[in-house]
């Protein structure tokens, strides 16, 4: 029998808190919006809609069955692995943190964090449900390796889009360029030491970040 995710009264309820959560950020974004008559932070509910994208496309598969699953497969992994850089990639959002006049620090700092986290759990969300999926076709082994080197290449996604300025559409758009940006790195690895230090730094965070996710929900299970 086909593999799937069951739709349970946990995953119900996750989907609940990160609705609600999500939900906190844009109001937040939306309440400085007006306060402030400033659209200085509003790039962060697209960052938002873009972090949703990964989520979304996992939950996909993971209650497609049967002939629907294997079409859907190649295509709809691609593109999550496309677009799951941009959930993670909300950390690096922290970089915008300013004294400004126009709105307390503090309430930048919470709206910020608020959208870091969002994108750290909907990154995480996403991934333990590849996982699975990986996990019931080929084993726990392997179940792991794929989600270790999926927040890897987030990292170096990360990099591509806080430095160089890159884009998930950007693989169409802009293939050309990119593939030799990333060539170019992956050939003279030396002469970009800020490449792979932000990539094994965050590569290191996100994945302890999610092992302690993984444990905590195992352990609250037991």
């Amino acid at each position: 029998m086909e593999p799937t995710l069951p739709f349970t009264r946990t995953r119900v309820a996750l989907l609940f808190v990160l609705a609600a959560s999500v939900g906190l950020s844009l109001l937040l974004i939306a309440g400085r919006v007006a306060i402030t008559h400033q659209i200085r932070f509003l790039f962060l509910a697209w960052n938002l809609f873009l972090a949703l994208i990964p989520y979304a496309l996992s939950t996909l598969l993971g209650l497609a069955r049967g002939p629907l699953r294997a079409r859907l497969l190649l295509p709809v992994g691609a593109a999550w692995l496309l677009f799951f850089p941009n959930a993670p990639y909300l950390v690096t959002d922290l970089f915008h943190l300013d004294e400004r006049p126009d709105a307390p620090l503090w309430f930048d700092l919470a709206l910020i964090l608020s959208c870091a986290w969002n994108g750290l759990m909907l990154a995480y969300a996403s991934l333990a449900d590849m996982q699975t999926l990986v996990r019931l076709r080929l084993g726990p082994l392997a179940g792991w390796a794929f989600a270790t080197v999926a927040l890897l290449l987030s990292s170096f996604g990360i990099y591509l889009g806080r430095y160089l300025r890159y884009n998930s559409w950007d693989i169409l758009a802009n293939p050309l360029t990119l593939f030799y940006d990333i060539l170019n790195r992956l050939l003279h690895p030396f002469a970009y030491p800020r490449t792979w230090g932000v990539t094994m730094v965050f590569g290191v965070f996100l994945l302890l970040g999610y092992g302690t996710v993984r444990v905590l929900g195992r352990a609250q299970a037991e």
